[in-house]
């Protein structure tokens, strides 16, 4: 088998074993709402493309080098939610006798190769079609855009490597913070205006010349060459089992112990941010995300609207509880069986689950202090958006413990599996980032910002002072159909 052959084969692998998922039937209607969110986001990309295609024509048409920097840094971090690492299904292949190079380099082509590389062209085809018929020769047009997606290619790559690395060491996102702050130090030594004139011009001198694509082309051959080997390395230790084992003296967190089982759950909690690979890249994740739109909030002036501000306010205190929720009791479902066994288990962990994810509002609210301080955010918001993420937010997204049924593992490694999301799951989310903005800008345009602020804090407070009869509601549906969930669990083990 050569190895065009054995990349066909496993491309037609993944595909049938991402058809033959348990969970695959459960997503069709999921994946029309994220067909329509894909049409929504090309719009957007594509209207950008043009408006700068407009102001680029007659002699600026090179301006695209300018901020293609910006593109290739939210690229990087819209990677974390949609690429999975070329590993996803190494494992199997790996006992077969098929050298293992031959897969691993496979793999990282198909990553090379992947539809989602292309998203950015609908920025870019619109912005060179104009600068085209404005006069630059197609030639050059053609070499422009070739240059500009090969950048993104180079940028899978390096999402591939830090992502491998941050799962084996946190101390790894050191790395991309380092990379990606070395291009603004002109900024800092000459100033703003003139630093960002500097950088342009660097750009438009470098970004498409003979030197710029001879840098291209070692960057992806030196990418390529260390993705393989470590991806490779990492593979084969875990088929191994000689992966290394970090025993740590983790501490005992004794005040809890006054709490029951509830506090037991608690700390099960606790540990299992701190210990999980994959809760822990969650939250890391997280801390990215709040800290750039804190800064950006609180220094530029990107979002002024009533409505983008209520948002944006409302996503960094929902984010943690979003992403980890929406798969609420998939962990558990590798011991159901073993909490099944004493009365109320279910309802002890829900509590647990709850108290713990109040407690998470802390980091946001500290992160987001920054933008308090310059007056984008008032106190008054804070506390009101704070109490609908543990009132309105939590209480919708509680609700997913009584139909959620897919299994999460543990300890997701380079060779784990991807989770797929059902339709309910995915209208709860949505319905957890919009309905309450639309809310509290509906109430702070009727009687005022402080007046329904006030009116917010008190909904927000009815459900969170009420959440022991919800969270009661949600144990009780949830046993009436347990056996239902329980046998999903063992099917996505």
């Amino acid at each position: 088998m050569n190895k065009l052959q054995l990349f066909l084969m496993l491309r037609r692998n993944m595909k049938l074993s991402n058809r033959r998922h348990p969970m695959f039937e459960q997503n069709k209607v999921a994946i029309v709402f994220t067909m329509i969110g894909v049409g929504f986001m090309s719009i957007y990309f594509i209207a950008i493309g043009t408006m700068m295609g407009w102001g680029a024509r007659g002699g600026a048409e090179d301006m695209i080098f300018a901020v293609l920097p910006i593109f290739l840094i939210l690229d990087f971090f819209m990677r974390f939610g949609g690429q999975q690492l070329p590993m996803l299904m190494i494992k199997p292949y790996l006992l077969m006798p098929i050298k293992r190079n031959d897969i691993t380099e496979c793999f990282i082509i198909m990553s090379m190769l992947s539809s989602y590389n292309l998203l950015w062209l609908l920025v870019f085809v619109p912005y060179f079609f104009i600068v085209c018929c404005g006069g630059l020769p197609f030639s050059t047009t053609m070499g422009m855009l070739l240059v500009c997606e090969w950048l993104f290619v180079i940028n899978a790559l390096w999402y591939m490597l830090v992502r491998t690395l941050i799962n084996q060491s946190l101390w790894w996102i050191a790395l991309p913070i380092v990379v990606y702050c070395l291009p603004l130090t002109p900024l800092l030594i000459m100033g703003p205006e003139k630093g960002f004139e500097k950088l342009c011009e660097f750009f438009f001198d470098h970004a498409y010349s003979l030197v710029g694509v001879a840098v291209y082309a070692v960057l992806t051959a030196v990418l390529f060459i260390v993705n393989s080997r470590l991806q490779k390395r990492l593979a084969a230790s875990e088929v191994a089992a000689e992966e290394k084992k970090d025993f740590q003296n983790t501490a005992d967190i004794a005040f809890l112990n006054r709490y029951g089982l509830t506090g037991e759950y608690l700390k099960l909690e606790i540990k299992s941010a701190i210990r999980n690979k994959s809760l822990r890249q969650r939250y890391i994740q997280g801390l990215f995300i709040i800290t750039m739109f804190s800064l950006i909030l609180a220094f530029t002036d990107t979002y002024d609207g009533r409505f983008t501000v209520n948002m944006w306010c409302l996503y960094c205190f929902v984010f943690f509880g979003a992403v980890n929720l929406v798969k609420i009791m998939a962990p558990e479902g590798n011991y159901i069986d073993l909490l099944m066994t004493h009365k109320e288990n279910i309802l002890q962990i829900l509590k647990a689950k709850y108290y713990f994810f109040c407690l998470v509002l802390v980091i946001p609210a500290l992160l987001l202090i920054p933008p308090v301080v310059s007056g984008r955010f008032s106190v008054l918001m804070m506390i009101a958006y704070i109490l609908v993420t543990t009132g309105i937010c939590y209480f919708l997204l509680f609700q997913l413990a009584v139909y959620n049924k897919s299994s999460l593992p543990l300890n997701e490694k380079v060779t784990a599996k991807g989770n797929f999301e059902n339709t309910l799951q995915l209208v709860i989310e949505m319905m957890v980032f919009f309905v309450p903005v639309v809310i509290g800008v509906i109430l702070t345009t009727l009687f005022g910002d402080t007046m329904g602020y006030i009116i917010l804090i008190a909904i927000g407070a009815g459900f969170t002072f009420t959440h022991n009869i919800w969270l009661r509601n949600i144990y009780n549906r949830f046993m009436e159909r347990h056996y239902e969930n329980i046998e999903g669990f063992h099917a996505t083990r």
